[in-house]
């Protein structure tokens, strides 16, 4: 069944291996370019920052350098329903200094396509059992983010041994830019 989350809330995820799939629909853009998001995942220590170069998951690094986080692919089009791109968790194989993972989705090239996630809807995050295909959790974005061009979906985190999930819904205008100069 699982547990749909309100922006803020928090829940412990109990099962070592997992996927995080995130989906969007996207409004007919008025630029006339077709609409590309794109989920990274950042892989934090307890300074904020990333553990290295390898710990940053995007579609041009499928695989974290410790191989706990695995992206199963860019979606170009976000045709269709169900996720439009997953992300693959496996904690046992977590680096011990990893502390929490955040889980952005950008829009590609959003500046000179006059894109923002204002025209995008029906976002959500979920995260699911892949041998059951049951549902754990899930989050939908209902907030308008007229400016913004990225997203932080949700994160995850270990506090006194165990990992939990936030659904954080928080957007930014600067793209994966400011991501990368938040979290290198």
């Amino acid at each position: 069944m699982g547990i749909n989350l309100e922006k803020g809330q928090r829940v412990s995820v109990t099962l070592p291996k997992f996927v995080v799939g995130l989906g969007w629909d996207t409004n007919s853009s008025s630029t006339g370019d077709d609409f590309d998001l794109d989920v990274s995942v950042f892989i934090l220590g307890e300074n904020k920052k990333l553990v290295s170069d390898g710990h940053f998951v995007f579609y041009n690094n499928l695989k974290s350098a410790d191989g706990s986080v695995e992206h199963t692919g860019d979606n170009r089009t976000g045709e269709g329903d169900g996720d439009d791109e997953s992300i693959k968790i496996d904690l046992s194989k977590a680096d011990p200094r990893v502390t929490e993972m955040c889980f952005v989705v950008t829009i590609h090239e959003a500046e000179n396509r006059r894109q923002n996630f204002g025209q995008v809807r029906n976002s959500f995050v979920r995260i699911y059992n892949p041998d059951t295909n049951e549902k754990i959790l899930e989050y939908e974005l209902e907030e308008d983010f007229s400016i913004e061009t990225a997203v932080e979906f949700g994160r995850l985190y270990k506090k006194n041994g165990e990992w939990k999930f936030e659904a954080v819904g928080v957007g930014q205008k600067g793209g994966l830019a400011d991501y990368l100069n938040k979290y290198n």
